[in-house]
């Protein structure tokens, strides 16, 4: 986040690349829980199996590369 919060946005991506789908994750996570969308847990468990999926790929990447 202080990547972000310095205005280093690829570094930030680079250092951790699931950053930027987790802000929107959580961001509508909160919109969800404040405005109850027709099928918001659809798009939030969509949206869990794609930053599960990036968090592994990247770890395995790093570390096995």
């Amino acid at each position: 986040m202080s990547l972000i919060l310095k205005g280093d946005l690829v570094a930030a991506f680079y250092m951790y690349p699931a950053i930027y789908s987790l802000i929107i994750m959580f961001s509508f996570l909160i919109l969800h829980l404040k405005f109850q969308f027709k099928n918001g847990h659809n798009i939030i468990l969509g949206l869990f199996i794609l930053n599960i999926s990036i968090i592994v790929i990247s770890f395995l990447i790093k570390h096995f590369n």
